[in-house]
């Protein structure tokens, strides 16, 4: 099993930079970046931050798929 995230897709349709999206969540912009590019995957507080600071759900953020 492996998740799939849609981090980049819907940061982009908010118009933000990994920076601003690193700012309003808490968490660094490298970690943005590793969680776009699927070098780690994001820790439950991490996923509830990020989907917190783009407004919508964490179901919309992350899917896992056989």
């Amino acid at each position: 099993m492996r998740i799939v995230n849609k981090v980049k897709q819907y940061r982009k349709a908010a118009r933000m930079t990994q920076s601003q999206l690193a700012e309003r969540s808490g968490v660094s912009r490298q970690t943005i970046s590793d969680i776009e590019t699927g070098k780690h995957d994001p820790t439950i507080s991490v996923a509830l931050l990020l989907a917190r600071a783009l407004g919508v759900k964490v179901d919309n953020l992350f899917k896992l798929i056989n």
